[in-house]
Order: C-alpha cells, then structure tokens, then sequence
C-alpha cells in the first residue's frame, strides 16, 4: 500500500477522493468505485501501488498509436482495477476482478525497460487497465523513466480530474484516450461516466503531448454515421491530424450484442475522414497503411503489426516533400 494523493478528510473519519470526477466519499474500511482506493482509519491509500497483472513487450501499434515511432515496440504494464464500469470491457478479468500480480516496484520496471531496448523498445506504457486510478504508481515510474531518457505512454478512459492530469502531463509522451461514444445518455447508460470529462482530457493532453483516440463501434449503439461525423469535427477542431482508430466490437463482459457489422465501421470511417486526416479501422484484419495526406502515397505500410516505412525521408513525404505529421 502506499498513502493516495489528491483526497481530503472528511467529518466522522470519512474521505474524499479526487483523482477522478467521481468525487467518492469513502467511510472507514470502504473502498472508492474504481476499487483500488480504500479509506484505512481515516487516510486514503492505493491497494496497487506496485502491483502488475501483466507485462509485456508489445508493438507500438497494438496501443494503438499508428503515428508515435511506427515499427517499434514498448514494455507495456497494467494492474487492477477501474473508475468506469462499461458493459463491453475488453478486460473486464484484470478491470472489474481479481487476478494475480507480481510485485514490480518503479525502479525495477525502469530497469526492465531499459534491458528491453536492445529488443527495440522504446519506453513504458501504462496499459490493460485503467492507469489513472494506479496514478501514484505511474507518475514515480514515469518520473524515473524519463530520465532515463524513455518514451512514457498512457492508454487510458481520460475520466481524470484536472488537477491530478496537468501534474502528470510533464511526463507523458503520447496517450491514446478511448472516447467511448459523443454522447452523454451513452457514458450514463453503459460505462458509468461523463462524456464531458473526457473530452476535457482530449483537449488538455492534444496541447501537452502525442493524442491518438480510440472509439469502440458497439452495434446499434454508437455506430451511427452521425455519430461517428460528430466526434470526428469535434476532434478536427483540435487537430484534424489527430488520428482516430474505429474498432470493431465483440460480445464481452455484460454484453451479448452481435459483432458490429464490418460495413458500419467502413461507413463510419467514411464520414469521419471528411474530417480527419487519418482513420483506422481495429479489430477487422484491415492492413492500415498510413497516406501521405498530400499526395496519396503510402508513407507506413502495415500488415497486421508488421510495419515498414516506406514513403518517409528525412521527415517528409519521399513523394511530394509534405512534411510528416509524427515522430518516426
């Protein structure tokens, strides 16, 4: 255990937790919605402090972040635990259960990233799980890994008070952000959350470091083309070189919808591109090749997670000259 940041005591020994906006008042020997919070005898700690359910070494690209350093790979660590409760969750065993975990202080995960660099990696990422509610975790380890001259990523649901996120910012390289749906009946309805929070995150991290979002199509209820048009302008009105990854669903967890339809996330990535400069579809064996918005050539080739530069020289467009818009 180690004592949590960002809570305050509260009358009758209670506490009250603000990592997240769920703002969780938490009485004695109770824990906060994410689970991994508890209130012992009036102080809040973190149950996972150290804690690592999983770790591997991955290709960037499974994040996924297609436009951070393509082609190479990053150890990537989760824990237990999570502050929203989708329906759908992918990893519901390690989100919403309990699993086993192995004790991996942040010295140790520095070290083990940096022997993994002759396997090409590039740095951490804080994965699987929800990283925001393993914060005091991820910000010592991010500390120590980026003077060790590491990459830091975070894949994360962005539902994040602002204060703990902008302490965090210095230290992070690039986020993929999971926007869950554009609308807020939907965040309500199956993931126990606020939309708006997380788009507070999108557009604060867009300014600080490397953003890439992800939205999960589930089928009939947030595939619409509209739907998918709107988060797409919203998200143009950042950055429309934000690239957003479209994935395909699959029952999991609480929910036995069938498979969104292959041709809904082609129809969705249709709209989104009147917007965007770059939208990739997970989960449907497409190879994802990156354009060069300029001229049309193929500046990263992917099949599967085998990936080769090959339009890029010299941080442009081998084809047109048009810089390139992300770190190779």
């Amino acid at each position: 255990m180690k004592e949590a940041l960002y809570w305050e005591k509260k009358e009758g020994g209670r506490v009250a937790c603000h990592l997240c906006p769920h703002e969780c008042v938490i009485a004695p020997g109770r824990r906060g919605r994410c689970r991994m919070r508890e209130n012992r005898d009036g102080t809040l700690y973190s149950l996972n402090y150290s804690r690592v359910t999983a770790a591997a070494l991955d290709p960037i690209e499974k994040k996924p972040l297609y436009h951070f350093y393509p082609g190479t790979a990053i150890l990537s660590l989760g824990t237990l635990g999570c502050n929203l409760a989708c329906a759908f969750c992918q990893n519901w065993e390690i989100a919403h259960g309990d699993v086993p975990t192995r004790y991996l202080p942040p010295e140790e995960a520095v070290a083990l990233a940096e022997r993994e660099r002759v396997h090409g990696n590039i740095g951490l990422a804080f994965t699987y799980n929800e990283p925001f509610i393993w914060y005091e975790y991820v910000l010592d380890t991010a500390r120590m890994s980026r003077e060790k001259g590491l990459k830091n990523v975070l894949v994360t649901n962005g539902f994040v008070n602002p204060e703990p996120l902008e302490a965090i910012l210095p230290y992070v390289d690039a986020m993929n952000i999971d926007v869950k749906a554009f609308r807020e009946e939907y965040y309500h309805r199956l993931c126990g959350g606020k939309l708006e929070h997380v788009k507070r995150t999108v557009e604060r991290a867009a300014r600080s470091c490397h953003v890439e979002v992800t939205t999960l199509l589930v089928t009939d209820q947030n595939d619409s083309p509209e739907e998918v048009g709107e988060l797409a302008a919203w998200l143009a009105s950042i950055d429309p070189a934000i690239p957003l990854h479209l994935s395909r669903y699959f029952p999991a967890y609480k929910m036995n919808l069938p498979p969104t339809p292959v041709e809904r996330l082609e129809r969705a990535r249709e709209e989104a591109l009147k917007h965007l400069r770059y939208v990739y579809l997970g989960n449907v064996g497409a190879d994802n090749d990156t354009f060069c918005p300029g001229c049309g050539a193929v500046l990263v080739a992917r099949r599967g997670y085998a990936v080769a530069i090959t339009g890029i020289e010299k941080g442009a467009c081998r084809h047109c000259g048009r810089a390139v818009e992300f770190p190779v």
